[in-house]
């Protein structure tokens, strides 16, 4: 879409959460961007004006990794009803896992991503490429622009991206022309576990059972392994969604711009712990797996109070009802997050366990900075309008009495009766949820890498 032609919108009476600071102020969007941040804007004629009356207006979240499955499994979601419900969960800008049918391990089926998100994306987007053992030669000429990241799926995944031949981990270390994401979790010590529990249960193995199978020491080896080459070859690691309170140590308590191994911790991490397989079941079946309490605690307090764990992100992965509700070795792993991902982590704000600003640095600033996205993350004049109002859920409305839309069609969170809920998500200048309204005519951008 043209933005000279999209509406001017004012943002009045905002309390700001920016850069560590909370401030109130108006703010007038033109062509897409963030024109003008002052207390009192005046002169803007044919402007649409949102009144937020003091709440929050933080910059939409960033999520560094999603799993929106198309294309290949459309039952389960697609990029149009993602993104979709992105927006309504407050996230203005994802970045796609490579794990789709076929595969992100071409440079055509990359291609194919970006026409289906140019055409059907509310939210802005970019795309990790993914790696095998055979592609390392088409990884290496990768233009670093085209691609959010590379991901490696180390010790735990399907068909041909399992990566585990040390050869051609140190190559790809060695070359990798991106931030190098990876999953981590040992192979060989799952398969252990998994004959042990089947031979005890046969093909019922209890959903809590899960976190015993895929256990600290199944991420932390892998975790650490992963460290370790990326010391050896100066390379730009960022470790995904970590589970457990041991591997911790494997991160530096350094600011983002003084390290080049990060990590991520997501939602679902750091909302549960095993004592809720009691009720959620396979619901929560997610790879690597919710562990205890004490590593959820450590998690959030790592979050919180240390600069060990530098971004928090979804790893929305839906199934249908449906295959998660099968025995435990047919029931996949992954849950829905994206359209409660910040109304979920306000709840530990709400909580005091962790600072509205905390939580704005580590879903937008840092996530722009480490991936080097430009002109986005911030609430700044010239930059990109990516915006979000959260309100507080004065009539405490509960989550499975709202819309849910999501392909998949469920939650882990239908228990729930959040803190605060987002009313307003602002994409690239566009209104792209609003009191309780979608708007469909909203199109997200192709984030511009800047490296």
């Amino acid at each position: 879409m043209s933005f000279k032609n999209s509406p001017n919108l004012i943002i009045r009476n905002a309390n700001i959460v920016n850069e560590g600071k909370q401030y109130y102020s108006d703010v007038l969007i033109r062509h897409g961007r963030i024109e003008k941040i002052h207390p009192n804007i005046t002169g803007a004629y044919h402007a649409k004006n949102i009144d937020a009356e003091g709440s929050w207006l933080i910059p939409g979240m960033i999520d560094d990794q999603v799993h929106f499955r198309d294309p290949g499994a459309a039952h389960k979601g697609n990029i149009a009803s993602e993104s979709m419900a992105a927006t309504i969960g407050g996230i203005t800008s994802y970045m796609d896992m490579p794990n789709t049918n076929p595969a992100t391990l071409t440079l055509d089926a990359l291609t194919q991503k970006k026409q289906i998100a140019k055409q059907h994306s509310r939210a802005n987007y970019a795309f990790h490429f993914g790696v095998s053992a055979h592609n390392l030669d088409i990884i290496e000429q990768l233009d670093p622009k085209s691609i959010s990241g590379v991901k490696v799926f180390m010790g735990a995944s399907t068909g041909d991206m399992l990566v585990d031949d040390p050869k051609v981990l140190e190559r790809l270390f060695a070359n990798v022309p991106t931030v190098l994401l990876t999953h981590c979790e040992f192979t060989p010590a799952i398969k252990a576990e998994e004959n042990f529990y089947f031979q005890k249960y046969g093909e019922n193995i209890p959903a809590e059972i899960h976190a015993q199978i895929r256990n600290k020491h199944v991420c932390f080896d892998s975790s650490k392994l992963a460290v370790s080459l990326a010391e050896k070859y100066a390379t730009q690691l960022h470790v995904l969604h970590i589970t457990t309170a041991k591997e911790l140590c494997l991160f530096k308590n350094l600011p983002l711009n003084r390290k080049h191994i990060t990590a991520e911790v997501c939602i679902h991490h750091l909302s549960f712990d095993d004592a809720d397989y009691a009720t959620l079941g396979h619901l929560i079946k997610c790879n690597p797996a919710i562990k205890t309490q004490q590593d959820k605690d450590a998690l959030i307090n790592a979050l919180s109070n240390s600069n060990r764990l530098d971004i928090i992100g979804t790893d929305h992965a839906p199934h249908t009802w449906d295959e998660k509700h099968q025995s435990y070795f047919y029931a996949p792993s992954g849950l829905p997050l994206v359209q409660h991902a910040l109304p979920a982590l306000m709840e530990l704000v709400a909580a005091g366990k962790l600072s509205i600003e905390t939580l704005v640095q580590k879903t937008a600033h840092q996530v722009a900075d480490l991936f080097r996205i430009k002109d986005r993350g911030y609430i700044r004049e010239g930059y990109w309008a990516d915006l979000v109002i959260l309100r507080e859920n004065q009539q405490h409305i509960a989550v499975k009495d709202q819309k849910n839309y999501m392909k998949c069609n469920w939650t882990p969170f239908m228990h729930k009766t959040f803190a605060y809920e987002v009313s307003t998500t602002i994409v690239s200048g566009q209104l792209a949820w609003h009191q309780q309204q979608l708007f469909l005519n909203c199109q997200g951008q192709q984030l511009e890498i800047n490296r």
